[in-house]
């Protein structure tokens, strides 16, 4: 299976210390006083050896800690330019590489990859005018719409604090969550249905979730939520599969990517955007701002633009799987923007702050991570690549500026700007200009950064923007159930997923589901969390939570959504 295609160098390899100086002793001898003596501290090759292994576990993620992935080419195959003016969606044939993770989110790093859980499917392309991230999940919905209740989410999928188990052996935590949150409805019907157990990476969808904003030359919004699909089927597996796969294979997923692309037999992605315009958004039943929501196909149909193809694996798991960082703040680069998504907003915090506690303030200069067109102060060259990086119809590609900015020093600085100043300066040594990118040419301008900023021009250029989207915002901002601190929980909640269950699953779908989620909540060891469970499906169809009741072997309480709500408890919004 391992294919090792190491670059091969033309001096030999030597055993060496840190310093690069060759080791005339064997790797392995220690230098002792004597032959039956203690160990000499003097002896740099132990102590450095020891001092490293020490250190070379880096934090696992919170949430996706088990994954894998190789490196990939997207292609765009249809021009977005009517829609936004970011810079790789604009010729039809730009190729761009890239490096793709896929992983599961609740489980440990050594958890298994077959278990019933959504899947992160994370893109970092490299492109001539810096890095561009897709940051998503392989279910277009997501548990929650408010983004303070997500640190509290994973609490609930990880350990019990007390008993140290997770959901396989009890799962009380898990549910007794969900059903006090149940917007969450959604996409548990998602992940509990067919598409919760992925057969195999390369074959399974995954979407933004999200809608960005796409923002054209003239200035004008549309929304815009992504889908990559396969071009086989999503293939899956049954519970009983992935349950025998979790104990006989537990990096199953990972085993088989690697594998495909070993052998070039892992198909290529297609890549679709649904697109909504600013007043379609108005009148759309429910808000494009909800992450629990997925926009019909019927009304919104999906629109080609590229295409993803698995290319080769990478030549060393932890520098480019383990170290690689993703973000949605890198899917926001100049021609797209997020939308007021409070999941998304906080996304953008959260994603680099993780980063940097798990592999530093300098982790973008990692070169998995590092823009390809950064140039060395020092040489003169692209700091990875030969010079540029992608290409247009067999055309190599150039960033026609230098990237930089004023963050300097730290730990693991890897560059540092050479000479540039740290902040806006008229220092002879200072060259900062200003590059925009709305403009084909890609125009740069020496005076934009230069000079004070008049308050009264900042004023007028404020209010203008204020009454162009102002009320256009209001429309939207007032599809959210509660406008204080807490997005709440409506019956609106329930349609789709209702309809998910009622008209897209057939009869065997339905006894899949059911049986699916009785086999997962059984091992909860609360019998009010077990009746809730039955309860929070029964508002979804009573009938459902009849069977869930059945096959949990609780009282069956039905309720409407008022009776569940007061049941659980009805907190004020503030």
């Amino acid at each position: 299976m391992f294919d090792d295609k190491s670059k091969k160098l033309e001096k030999p390899t030597v055993y060496a210390l840190e310093n690069g100086v060759a080791y005339p002793h064997h790797p392995y001898s220690s230098q002792y006083s004597r032959p039956d003596g203690p160990l000499l501290l003097q002896d740099i090759n132990l102590i450095e050896t020891l001092a490293h292994f020490d250190r070379e576990r880096v934090p696992e993620r919170v949430v996706h800690a088990h994954g894998g992935g190789c490196r990939v080419e997207f292609e765009l195959t249809d021009s977005l330019s009517d829609i936004t003016f970011a810079k790789p969606y604009q010729e039809v044939g730009y190729k761009f590489p890239g490096v793709v993770r896929f992983s599961t989110v609740g489980g440990e790093k050594g958890s298994a990859d077959t278990v019933r859980d959504p899947r992160g499917a994370s893109f970092k392309f490299y492109t001539p005018w810096g890095n561009h991230d897709w940051v998503f999940n392989n279910t277009p919905v997501f548990f929650i719409k408010d983004a303070l209740k997500f640190p509290h989410f994973i609490h609930s999928q990880k350990r019990h604090p007390q008993t140290n188990l997770n959901a396989a052996s009890d799962s009380s935590m898990y549910w007794d969550y969900l059903t006090q949150n149940p917007e969450s409805i959604h996409q548990v019907t998602y992940m509990f249905g067919d598409r919760g157990i992925p057969k195999n990476w390369a074959e399974m969808s995954s979407y933004s979730g999200h809608a960005f904003k796409f923002i054209n030359r003239k200035g004008e919004i549309t929304y815009v939520q992504i889908h990559v699909k396969p071009e086989k089927d999503f293939t899956t597996l049954s519970v009983e599969e992935g349950n025998e796969l979790a104990g006989s294979n537990p990096n199953y997923n990972q085993e088989k990517l690697y594998e495909q692309v070993a052998s070039g037999t892992a198909p290529k992605l297609e890549c679709f955007i649904q697109t909504m315009t600013p007043k379609q958004a108005e009148l759309f039943r429910y808000s494009i701002n909800d992450l629990t929501k997925i926009w019909p196909h019927k009304d919104f149909p999906l629109r080609k633009f590229g295409e993803i193809r698995f290319t080769e694996n990478v030549e060393n798991f932890f520098e480019e799987i383990e170290q690689i960082a993703f973000s949605p703040s890198n899917t926001c680069i100049p021609g797209i923007e997020p939308s007021n998504d409070p999941v998304l907003q906080s996304r953008l915090f959260s994603y680099p702050d993780t980063q940097r506690h798990r592999l530093g303030g300098n982790y973008n200069q990692l070169p998995v991570n590092r823009p390809r067109n950064v140039v060395c102060p020092v040489t003169g060259k692209r700091m990875a690549g030969n010079g540029g990086v992608g290409s247009l119809n067999g055309t190599p590609l150039e960033c026609p500026y230098n990237p930089a900015n004023y963050h300097r020093d730290g730990t693991a600085t890897l560059y540092n700007y050479g000479n540039q100043p740290n902040f806006i300066s008229t220092l002879p040594s200072a060259n900062m200009k200003f590059a925009n990118l709305t403009l084909d040419d890609d125009k740069v301008e020496d005076s934009k950064y230069q000079g004070v900023v008049l308050e009264d021009a900042v004023k007028a250029d404020v209010k203008k923007q204020e009454e162009k989207f102002l009320e256009h915002e209001n429309v939207i901002n007032n599809k959210i159930n509660s406008y204080t601190y807490v997005n709440g929980v409506s019956p609106l909640d329930f349609e789709q997923p209702r309809a998910l269950y009622e008209n897209v699953f057939n009869d065997d779908d339905k006894k899949t589901f059911v049986k699916n989620v009785v086999d997962h909540a059984s091992t909860c060891k609360t019998e009010i969390v077990k009746v809730r469970v039955a309860q929070y499906f029964g508002l979804l169809n009573k009938d459902l939570g009849s069977q869930i009741a059945e096959g949990l072997k609780v009282p069956w309480k039905p309720v409407d959504f008022e009776g569940y709500a007061k049941a659980i408890g009805m907190a004020p919004p503030s």
